[in-house]
C-alpha cells in the first residue's frame, strides 16, 4: 500500500494530471483485459490448484493469457489509446502469465509467496522507473509502461522456475473436461469481478468524455486512495478464499469470515479517519497544485470505501463456496445505477458527481451482499467488532511478533 502511494505521488509530480490521466486510462484498459484473461489465470487457478495437478491446468492458463492478451489489446488499439497499444499488448500478456503463477501459489495456500510477489511488483517497478528515467534518460510517460513491462518479465521468469521445478512433465495433458471446468468456474467469477470493475471505472470514461483527461487524472488519485485502503480487505479476502476452498467445514468457514469482517471494518475505518484528518493543503503539497480536490474526493468516497472493504470479505466467501449468482446480481444492479446516473450527474457536477455516484453504488452493491449473507448465517451487528477475548488474542500475537 505504501509503495503504491509512492508510485501515485511520483507519477502525479513527474507527469502532472494529464500524464496521470493517460496512465489511468491505460491501466484501466489493462485491468479490463485481465478480467478476460482471469477466466483461466485468476480464481479458477486458485480453486482447482488443490483438485488437479499443476501440469493439468497451467498450460491452459498460459495459452489463454497469450491469446487474450494479444487479441483484446488489438481491439483497444482502435480507440484513443492507440499511442500506447504496443505497451498494452506486452503488459496484458506478461501480467496474465505472472498472475497464473501467483494464483497457483494461493491455491496451494502458499500465502508467503503470494505476499512476496505482490510486494515485488511494486518494488521492481519503482527500481526500473529510476533506471529508465534517471540513467537511460527516458522521461516521458512511456517510461512508466516500459518499467512495468520489465518488472512483469523479471517476475514471471523467476516464478515460472519455482512452479516448473515441482512439475512432472509426463503428466502434462490437455483434458477437455478439465478445460471445461476451468472455463465454467472462471467466467462466472470473472463476470462478477468485471462488472464490479466497470462499476468502479466507468466514471473514468464519462469524465474523459464530458470533462477531459485532466479531470480523470485528478479523480484517479482519489480512487487510488480507495484501492490502497482496500489492500487490507483484499489481503484478508485472499487468505480467507484460500482457506475456504481447502476447508470442508462450513461452520468454521463462516466463523473465519466473521473474524475477517471485523478486522477489515476496524482497520479500514481507522485508515479513513486518518486520511480525513490530513489537511487539504498537505494533499496539494504531496501530489501537486492540480490535485487540491483530493481531500474532498476522499471524503465523498469514504462511505463507499468502507462498504466495499467489508463486502469484499463476503464476496470471496461466496466465491469460495461456489455461490456466484449473488455476486453477478449485485454487480449488474450497481453497474446499471452507475451508468444511468453518470449520464445525468457527471456533465453537471463533474468530479464531485462521479464521487457521489461511486459511493452510492459501492454502498448499494455491498448492501445486497450483506442481505444475502444475513439470510444464510447467524449474523449480528456486534460481529463487526472484536470481542474482548479476540482483542486480547490479537494483542498477544502482535506483541509476540
Amino acid at each position: 500500500m505504501i509503495l503504491n502511494f509512492g508510485l501515485v505521488i511520483y507519477s502525479t509530480n513527474m507527469w502532472g494530471s494529464a500524464g496521470k490521466g493517460a496512465i489511468s486510462i491505460v491501466i484501466a484498459n489493462l485491468t479490463i483485459i485481465s478480467f478476460f484473461a482471469n477466466i483461466f489465470v485468476g480464481s479458477s487457478m486458485t480453486y482447482f490448484a488443490s483438485k488437479y495437478k499443476t501440469e493439468e491446468i497451467l498450460l491452459f492458463a498460459y495459452l489463454w493469457s497469450i491469446i487474450i492478451g494479444v487479441l483484446i489489446s488489438i481491439t483497444f488499439s482502435f480507440n484513443h489509446a492507440l499511442k500506447y497499444s504496443n505497451y498494452l499488448i506486452a503488459l496484458s500478456v506478461l501480467s496474465s502469465l505472472l498472475a497464473a503463477n501467483i494464483n497457483l501459489f494461493v491455491g496451494q495456500q502458499n500465502i508467503k509467496m503470494f505476499n512476496l510477489y505482490t510486494v515485488l511488483q511494486q518494488i521492481i517497478h519503482i527500481i526500473f522507473i529510476i533506471i529508465i528515467v534517471y540513467i537511460i534518460k527516458i522521461t516521458s510517460v512511456e517510461s512508466y509502461f516500459i518499467a512495468q513491462i520489465s518488472c512483469f518479465t523479471v517476475l514471471f521468469l523467476i516464478s515460472i522456475f519455482q512452479v516448473l521445478k515441482y512439475c512432472d512433465f509426463k503428466n502434462i495433458s490437455f483434458s477437455k473436461a478439465i478445460c471445461g471446468k476451468l472455463f465454467d468456474y472462471g467466467w462466472k467469477t470473472q463476470l462478477s469481478a468485471f462488472l464490479q470493475f466497470l462499476n468502479n471505472r466507468v466514471s473514468f470514461y464519462f469524465l474523459e468524455y464530458f470533462k477531459g483527461i485532466v479531470s480523470v487524472g485528478v479523480f484517479s488519485v482519489g480512487i487510488a486512495f480507495s484501492e490502497a485502503i482496500w489492500t487490507v480487505s483484499r489481503s484478508l479476502s485472499i487468505v480467507l478464499y484460500a482457506d475456504v476452498v481447502n476447508n470442508k467445514n462450513s461452520n468454521e468457514a463462516i466463523e473465519k469470515t466473521k473474524v475477517s469482517l471485523r478486522i477489515s471494518f476496524l482497520i479500514t475505518l481507522l485508515f479513513i479517519m486518518v486520511m480525513l484528518l490530513i489537511p487539504a493543503e498537505v494533499y496539494s503539497m504531496i501530489f501537486g497544485k492540480d490535485f487540491n480536490q483530493t481531500k474532498e474526493i476522499v471524503l465523498l468516497l469514504s462511505p463507499g470505501i468502507l462498504a466495499i472493504a467489508i463486502s469484499n470479505i463476503i464476496g470471496y466467501y461466496f466465491a469460495g463456496i461456489n455461490k456466484l449468482r449473488i455476486l453477478n446480481i449485485k454487480a449488474i444492479i450497481s453497474l446499471i445505477f452507475t451508468i444511468i446516473s453518470s449520464f445525468f450527474i457527471i456533465p453537471k457536477w463533474g468530479i464531485r458527481g462521479a464521487c457521489v455516484i461511486a459511493s452510492i453504488s459501492y454502498c448499494l452493491s455491498s448492501a445486497l451482499l450483506f442481505w444475502r449473507f444475513y439470510q444464510i448465517t447467524d449474523f449480528h451487528f456486534q460481529d463487526f467488532f472484536l470481542s474482548k477475548k479476540e482483542f486480547n488474542l490479537l494483542l498477544r500475537k502482535v506483541i509476540k511478533r
